[in-house]
């Protein structure tokens, strides 16, 4: 039996989060359900018991715990199988707990806002047929700039979006980061040095480039069979 069902969709930047998360950690005992966004899947009531908000992901335990919301999910995840992505739980660097806590802040406020703006806008619609609002775009474009003006001097001190240690944080910026160079804006990414050098040091981490890069062949294989 698998330790825990994890409930998400293809193409989901929410639920990559939580896949990137448990490819880091090496983690593979555990059920993947893909549920069709395009049927409205996460809206039925068996989902909804799960996700009371009808969306993705949530995960299930065998025993009835059930647990929602893709950083949530990351973070226990984490704590559960002891993954060094965390600060330390106790008080022995209050400090490193801080700049966790800010370096997640800044990527809910001032990217994963925009940059989900910009996915949805020039991803998703693609394949529900609809025209991307430009106006939305340029908008979005201006944040998500505005974002990697800043990270841009700050990782210039540090490695990594919390501090010289790889985190929880610097996953959560992963998918959409994909979905940006999907749309046509990775120069937001490869135009700043500083940037630039700490992509390269997240997608080169051993987990991560194994699953981008099985989720690449996936999305090639997927589409040559929609062209057959």
């Amino acid at each position: 039996m698998p330790a825990f069902t994890l409930y998400g969709a293809r193409g989901s930047t929410n639920t990559d989060r939580v896949r990137l998360t448990l490819a880091e950690g090496g983690i593979t005992d555990y059920k993947l359900v893909l549920l069709s966004l395009q049927k409205g899947e996460q809206k039925s009531e068996e989902n909804m018991k799960r996700h009371p908000w009808g969306k993705i992901p949530a995960i299930t335990i065998p025993g009835g715990f059930t647990l929602y919301e893709s950083r949530a999910i990351c973070k226990y995840l984490a704590r559960k199988y002891a993954l060094p992505l965390l600060p330390a739980a106790d008080s022995s660097d209050a400090e490193a707990a801080a700049l966790f806590d800010q370096a997640e802040c800044t990527e809910m406020l001032y990217f994963a806002e925009p940059a989900g703006r910009i996915a949805f806008e020039k991803f998703a619609k693609k394949f529900m047929g609809l025209p991307a609002d430009e106006a939305v775009v340029s908008a979005a474009l201006r944040s998500v700039e505005a974002c990697f003006d800043v990270a841009e001097r700050l990782l210039q001190e540090n490695d990594y979006t919390a501090g010289n240690d790889f985190t929880l944080v610097d996953i959560y910026y992963i998918p959409l980061i994909q979905r940006l160079f999907a749309s046509g804006y990775g120069d937001v990414v490869l135009s700043r040095e500083a940037v630039r050098a700490w992509w390269d040091r997240c997608t080169g981490r051993p987990g991560i480039q194994k699953m981008l890069a099985a989720d690449r062949e996936a999305m090639a294989a997927a589409g040559a069979g929609a062209g057959q």
